[in-house]
């Protein structure tokens, strides 16, 4: 990763580090959860994409970019969770 951004005269502020993903976006596989929806994949795929851009909600100018990564993500979730194989028992 480059170096941190100049920080402005005055302020502090602690270095920014990537430990772990969003706290709200849950497991969603076996055991951890009975059933899965699109909702709980795209919302999972909403937070995810939230998080990695820095955006809430994106400008106009961003919508669009921002959507379709929505829907990939939620597609490639949908995806890793059919192809997984969870001992036990099918993974969705």
């Amino acid at each position: 990763m480059g170096k941190d951004p100049p920080r402005p005269r005055g302020l502090s502020y602690p270095r920014r580090t990537v430990v772990s993903m969003c706290r709200s976006i849950k497991t969603l596989r076996p055991p951890y959860a009975d059933s899965v929806t699109e909702a709980d994949m795209r919302a999972a795929a909403l937070q995810y994409v939230r998080k990695i851009s820095g955006f809430r909600q994106p400008a106009a100018h961003n919508a669009e970019a921002f959507d379709k990564a929505v829907e990939a993500i939620a597609a490639a979730t949908g995806e890793l969770l059919d192809s997984l194989e969870v001992r036990g028992g099918a993974a969705r």
